[in-house]
């Protein structure tokens, strides 16, 4: 039987739903025209007042904010409380320019925690689950808002951080941990781990497993659930809106349910901005309404997703969210195609291999080229070239058929490509461009 953390919200009627919307998005509006001169700018200049904003239908008169603006308005721009209000930021591990900074009152951390209890629950977690929470602690917000929808949940909590593997499974096994958080990339490499130490799915007390903060696909989804013998739950989150739990996975496993109560999504054509009917691929955007410290209206994520209202087994009602199918920025375009990384380890994992692998792009003499590096296992792993040639050829095949484009593909020995605690790093992208 499906259980709910608050069933009241989690079921509760799409009148009820947008009610609650048009409400708190009109209130967060004039929040941020009172209290933050930088987004008081913007909606000048888009010509906008908090007069014009009677209702979600209403939303698409407000102007975008995107990782830009963050870096621009750091550290305090954005800031909708007084400092003293405020009791804990949280930032994200950002590759280029400045970090972006969060802050939180702790009526935010509330709502954030009650977020990821949600999810938590949704995944079966009650207060009798032993929870181990492997994601980085600190000022990456996975930790933190995973120990406390933990705590909400009234699980034993097990904070290990990421890192040190062999403590990882020794916490697993003597104490009995049954719900494992981490990013997908680290809970494949415990799996693998502990198959090496000969332990079966049996052996293992995991029944369920809350995975995110990285893309990852169905094919590895399958493959982690079978050597951990567990049920493997998506959510999804970002820092600039509170954390994970903004959307999570239910045991249909079908999408993420939008905790809509707090964020409304939109779906927009990343090149012109329009917002596009559900069901249809195209730019997530989010909105948040409940948050005080840091409100963001209308945030580009970059997220490719597709967003569904069709009824959902378990009975919650909230908009469902498809797993982002790739970023509008990380897109690679290689000799004018579009590629997503997702793409290419579906291939990967659909012919047999872990999800331990990386995408080399370079350009040479003006033409991109693209070398896909794929971690044999320790079963398949050989010296007969022959053998290594026709495997790699077989891969070459597959992308074409994928892709549309020729890829060249090299084989390399098990446990040679880096292991990653954190987010894995999947692509390195050598041009210059």
């Amino acid at each position: 039987m499906e259980r709910y953390y608050q069933p009241e919200i989690e079921t509760a009627s799409r009148e009820q739903i947008t009610a609650w919307q048009n409400e708190r998005l009109v209130k967060q509006v004039k929040h941020v025209w009172d209290n933050v001169p930088y987004y008081r700018k913007k909606m000048e200049a888009a010509g906008v007042t908090p007069e014009d904003i009677k209702s979600i239908e209403d939303l698409h008169k407000l102007p975008f904010v995107t990782k830009a603006d963050l870096r621009e308005a750091y550290p305090y721009g954005l800031l909708a409380e007084p400092l003293k209000n405020c009791v804990r930021i949280q930032s994200t591990s950002g590759t280029t320019g400045k970090r972006v900074v969060a802050f939180y009152t702790q009526h935010d951390i509330d709502l954030w925690e009650d977020c990821c209890a949600r999810a938590i629950t949704a995944a079966g977690g009650t207060d009798e689950d032993v929870c181990q929470v492997s994601y980085g602690y600190g000022l990456f917000t996975g930790g933190p808002g995973l120990n406390g929808g933990s705590h909400k949940v009234g699980c034993l909590t097990i904070p290990t951080s990421s890192g040190n593997t062999e403590r990882q499974i020794m916490f697993i096994r003597d104490l009995n941990a049954t719900i494992l958080c981490c990013t997908p990339s680290y809970a494949a490499y415990l799996g693998e781990s502990m198959k090496e130490m000969g332990l079966s799915p049996e052996d293992i007390p995991l029944k369920a497993g809350i995975f995110g903060a990285e893309a990852w696909s169905e094919e590895m989804r399958q493959d982690i659930q079978k050597t951990l013998g567990i049920k493997a739950y998506d959510i999804y989150g970002l820092t600039e809106l509170s954390g994970p739990g903004v959307s999570f996975e239910c045991s249909a496993q079908t999408g993420m349910h939008i905790n809509e109560d707090h964020f409304i999504a939109e779906i927009i054509d990343p090149d012109t901005g329009e917002v596009l009917p559900d069901g249809t691929y195209g730019e997530l955007v989010f909105t948040s309404i409940t948050k005080e410290a840091f409100p963001l209206l209308r945030y580009r994520t970059r997220d490719i997703v597709k967003l569904s209202h069709e009824p959902c087994p378990c009975g919650r009602t909230h908009v469902k969210m498809s797993k982002p199918r790739g970023r509008s920025d990380d897109m690679l375009i290689i000799r004018g195609v579009n590629v997503f990384p997702s793409q290419i380890e579906t291939v990967l994992l659909n012919k047999g291999y872990p999800a331990n692998y990386q995408i080399i792009v370079d350009r040479v003499n003006n033409t991109d080229t693209l070398d896909v590096q794929v971690e044999m296992t320790p079963e398949m792993f050989t010296d007969n070239m022959g053998e290594i040639a026709a495997r790699q050829k077989d891969i070459v095949d597959g992308l074409k058929s994928m892709l549309g484009l020729k890829a060249k593909v090299s084989l390399v020995a098990p446990k040679s490509i880096v292991r990653s605690e954190g987010k894995a790093v999947r692509v390195i992208d050598k041009r210059k461009i």
